[in-house]
C-alpha cells in the first residue's frame, strides 16, 4: 500500500460508528490503509475501535494536540507516498479516491488535492469547509467555489471542471507525503482552523500545484468538534488568519494588508460590543493580543518559509475583497466573481 487514509479522532465515537464502515469498505476496493490517530479521547472511541475494527492501526497521542500538531505527530513515522487526512464526520462514496491518486501518479508537481465536498445534511448543497475548491481574497478571507461567506450553492454540476485551487480542505486533504515533510507539515501553533490554508499557501509559494477533482464526491457533516457559535472557534479563526498573513504575504504587501485587516477586525469587535456580545468582543481583542505576543516566533517562521519560496505571486488569490463583493455588490455565487 502506498496510500494511508488517516483519521484524527477526538471524542468522535458517534462519527466513527456512522462513517468508518464506508472508509473500511472502500479501502478494500481502492487499495489504501486505514489508520486512526487518537488525540487522547475521553469517550469510548478506543474501546469501540478495538472491539469492532481490530485490524485498523491505532496511533495514541498523549494529549489533545488539536488538528495541526495532532496530524504532525500522527504522520511523522508513517512510511507512505500519499497521505489522506480525513475527518471522522465524512461519508465517502464509491471511487472517491482513485481519480485523485491516479492523477498524482502522473503529475509529479501535483502536491495536494481534494474531492468535491457536499453537505451531509443537505445532500444537494456544497459544504462550507471546502465545497468545490478553496480560495482566499487579498485580505486573507477564505471562500470556495460553491460557497461565498455563509452562502452555500446547490450543486448543479456547475463546477465540475478539474481546476487549480488555492487551498484544499482539511476535511479531506490528499497530500504527497514528501511535500508535506518538505514544508514542515502543519503549523502546530494554529491548533485548529486555517492550518491547511497556511500549508497550502506555503505549497503554492514553493511552486507546486493544488487541484480539486469534482468527479470524486464526499459528504461532510461539519462542525463536529467546534460549533459555528463557539467563541474558541472564533478566536482561532481571527488569530490564525493573522498568523497566516504574516507568515506568507510578500514583504511589499505585508504591512498595508495586515494593517487594513486588523482594522476590519477592530470594526467587527466594535459591532460585537454594540450588540452586547461582550464575550465575542473579548475574543477578537485576545486574538490580536496573542498575535503580538507570537510575533518573534512568527518572524522566525517567515524566514524559514522564505528559504522554501520560489514564487511570490499566486494566481489563485482573489485580487478584490470577497466581503465587499458579497455584501455590497451582492455577488453570492462563485460564478458571479470577476476572478
Amino acid at each position: 500500500m502506498q496510500t494511508a487514509v488517516v483519521i484524527l479522532n477526538w471524542n468522535g465515537e458517534k462519527f466513527l460508528e456512522i462513517f468508518l464502515p464506508f472508509v473500511v469498505k472502500y479501502s478494500k476496493t481502492e487499495h489504501y490503509d486505514v489508520i486512526v490517530a487518537d488525540n487522547a479521547s475521553s469517550d469510548n472511541s478506543i474501546d469501540f475501535l478495538k472491539k469492532n475494527y481490530p485490524s485498523i492501526q491505532l496511533i495514541f497521542l498523549e494529549k489533545n494536540f488539536g488538528f495541526a500538531e495532532g496530524y504532525n505527530r500522527a504522520l511523522q513515522n508513517l512510511d507512505y507516498k500519499y497521505f489522506v487526512l480525513l475527518n471522522s464526520d465524512v461519508e465517502l462514496t464509491e471511487n472517491w479516491l482513485k481519480p485523485i491518486i491516479s492523477k498524482m501518479e502522473t503529475d509529479s508537481n501535483l502536491a495536494a488535492a481534494m474531492p468535491k465536498i457536499r453537505s451531509f445534511h443537505e445532500k444537494l448543497k456544497f459544504e462550507h469547509a471546502g465545497a468545490c475548491g478553496g480560495f482566499i481574497d487579498y485580505l486573507g478571507y477564505p471562500f470556495c467555489r460553491g460557497r461565498i461567506l455563509e452562502n452555500l450553492e446547490v450543486d448543479e454540476n456547475q463546477y465540475d471542471s478539474e481546476i487549480e485551487i488555492f487551498w484544499a480542505t482539511g476535511a479531506c486533504f490528499v497530500v504527497r507525503a514528501e511535500v508535506f515533510r518538505e514544508m514542515g507539515g502543519f503549523d502546530g501553533d494554529f491548533f485548529a482552523h486555517m492550518e491547511e490554508i497556511d500549508l497550502c499557501w506555503r505549497i503554492k509559494n514553493a511552486g507546486y500545484s493544488i487541484r480539486v477533482f469534482p468527479q470524486s464526491v464526499v459528504y461532510h457533516v461539519g462542525g463536529g468538534t467546534l460549533s459555528a457559535e463557539s467563541p474558541f472557534k472564533l478566536y482561532l479563526n481571527f488569530r490564525n488568519n493573522l498568523y497566516m498573513l504574516f507568515k506568507n504575504l510578500p514583504l511589499t504587501k505585508l504591512f498595508p494588508i495586515l494593517f487594513f485587516r486588523m482594522t476590519l477586525d477592530g470594526i467587527s469587535a466594535l459591532i460585537f460590543l454594540m450588540n452586547g456580545k461582550y464575550k465575542l468582543f473579548w475574543v477578537v481583542f485576545k486574538s490580536h493580543l496573542h498575535f503580538y505576543k507570537a510575533l518573534p516566533n512568527l518572524i522566525k517562521k517567515r524566514k524559514t518559509a522564505k528559504k522554501l519560496k520560489k514564487i511570490s505571486n499566486v494566481n489563485e488569490i482573489f485580487k478584490q475583497s470577497i466581503v465587499f463583493n458579497s455584501l455590497i455588490l451582492r455577488k453570492k455565487q462563485f460564478s458571479d466573481l470577476n476572478f
